[in-house]
């Protein structure tokens, strides 16, 4: 009797995870080098480890043969090969499985709330939601904080642009303890909202593109928001050291405004007022 061929979605799906899989190297994932290595990127026992599953399941699943995986599997997979949005919905559709749901849409801001940047400048103001999504911001701020609004389908996220934009690490003149930072509080609002689509995406893409968040969330430093400052490099002045105040809205009290002042001279100069840190 013949050999039944696997069906394309199914070669597809073997051929895609493999792809996945040898973009990835033991140092990226945490596991120690053993021995040479014939093949490129994980192998496959280390994928199935790295996943939950049994590697003599993964192999089979990678082979195309006419096996089912759950989507709690497909996420641990998708999870374990740092896959991004993109990519885990094609997963689920080779899979046989419907795409995961896109995320939400972005907090409604009242149109008065939305104007209160634009009425502060020329001070950089902009009014954030829970999960750092910009809201809404003026002129300033767009010029100090540049490449933040890149994507016409979802709203510019301030979490995102440390991370992600390789400006940030010119504009913050201390990014590494300012992004750690930030992450902390990322890591404390997002423990108030766990099943919100709009953080455990946010989390997901961050540790698919950020080493430095894939090394430090596991750490999990936690920060409530408190008093400080900025060093930040503006566009035309140079570095400067800028005061900031929150304030939060009375409907949605965890939509905040942010105002930034600059010290009116050179970073390290600025008076030591305090504001607090969002």
């Amino acid at each position: 009797m013949p050999k039944q061929q696997p069906d394309p979605l199914r070669r597809q799906l073997g051929t895609f995870l493999r792809t996945r899989r040898e973009r990835l190297t033991p140092d990226e994932v945490g596991l120690p080098r053993t021995g040479r290595r014939r093949t490129p990127g994980l192998r496959r026992e280390e994928l199935a480890l790295l996943a939950g599953v049994s590697a003599t399941w993964y192999t089979y699943l990678e082979q195309g043969r006419k096996i089912r995986a759950s989507e709690q599997v497909l996420n641990a997979l998708a999870s374990a090969l740092r896959l991004d949005r993109h990519e885990r919905d094609h997963l689920f559709q080779l899979a046989g499985h419907a795409p995961l749901p896109e995320a939400v849409q972005p907090e409604p801001l009242p149109a008065e709330a939305a104007a209160v940047p634009l009425l502060l400048q020329p001070h950089p103001a902009y009014v954030i939601a829970g999960n750092y999504d910009v809201l809404s911001h003026n002129q300033a701020a767009a010029q100090l904080f540049p490449h933040l609004t890149t994507e016409a389908n979802r709203p510019p996220n301030l979490v995102r642009w440390v991370f992600l934009e390789p400006a940030a690490r010119e504009v913050l003149v201390d990014w590494e303890p300012e992004a750690r930072a930030l992450l902390a509080r990322l890591r404390t609002l997002s423990t108030r909202h766990p099943d919100d689509p709009r953080y455990t995406h946010l989390i997901d893409e961050l540790h698919t593109r950020s080493p430095e968040v894939r090394t430090w969330w596991p750490h999990y430093e936690l920060q409530p928001r408190h008093s400080g400052h900025k060093r930040l490099h503006h566009p035309t002045r140079g570095p400067l050291d800028y005061r900031y105040t929150a304030f939060h809205l009375a409907e949605q009290p965890e939509q905040t405004l942010v105002i930034y002042f600059d010290g009116g001279g050179p970073s390290g100069t600025a008076a030591t007022d305090a504001a607090p840190r969002t």
